[in-house]
């Protein structure tokens, strides 16, 4: 496995927070399977790499109730039951080699659920999502993530277009909060699954 992935396990485990590391999403989604029993409710935040992953489908078949909003005719609904679930599984824009995890979110209905209101959270991570610092995280965002989620979502902002962002103020925008988690918080049980794939935006 990179040295850089071994790098971003240590310092996010010196961060509190309890990581597992997985060559293939395979071993990931088996993973969760094993960590998360049926009876338990669990909710998706926005994610390509879960969608890529297909786990929503996967928990559904097994008979999980599961929400997610993506996949909902009624997504106020969905969002809903998924805030309060027992379970939220997300992805991360970026996580650093000095162990943080940084995200901007249009909403803020996923990076508040990373942290807050439920009993656990597993945040599944290609090995492209690894940033040297918070710097290079935002970077990562501004002119990978963002203009790729415009693109995919059909918004009406500039990096749509131009591939990078132009910190806009479009109606459209979809940068409106940004959350660093420095550390694992007191009660929160943050898991985070580091996969050594490319997944995601």
């Amino acid at each position: 496995m990179e040295e850089r992935i071994l790098s971003a396990e240590k310092s996010l485990k010196d961060n509190g927070f309890d990581v597992s590391l997985f060559k293939t999403k395979e071993e990931a989604r088996e993973a969760l399977f094993d960590s998360i029993s049926v009876d338990e409710s669990i909710g998706f935040g926005g994610s390509m790499t879960l969608f890529e992953m297909g786990l929503f489908e996967d928990f559904k078949e097994r008979g999980y109730e599961v929400y997610w909003h993506w996949k909902a005719e009624d997504k106020k609904e969905a969002l809903s039951k998924a805030f309060n679930s027992k379970i939220y599984i997300t992805s991360t824009n970026a996580l650093t080699l000095d162990g943080k995890l940084v995200n901007i979110d249009g909403s803020g209905n996923r990076v508040s659920s990373m942290f807050y209101g439920h009993e656990r959270v597993y945040i599944i991570a290609g090995r492209n999502k690894i940033c040297k610092d918070y710097n290079d995280a935002i970077e990562r965002i501004k002119n990978i993530a963002a203009p790729k989620n415009a693109q995919r979502l059909k918004v009406n902002t500039p990096c749509r277009f131009t591939g990078k962002c132009n910190d806009c103020n479009s109606p459209d925008r979809i940068c409106n909060v940004e959350v660093i988690i420095h550390k694992n918080l007191p009660g929160c049980n943050i898991n985070i699954y580091i996969i050594d794939e490319d997944l995601g935006y």
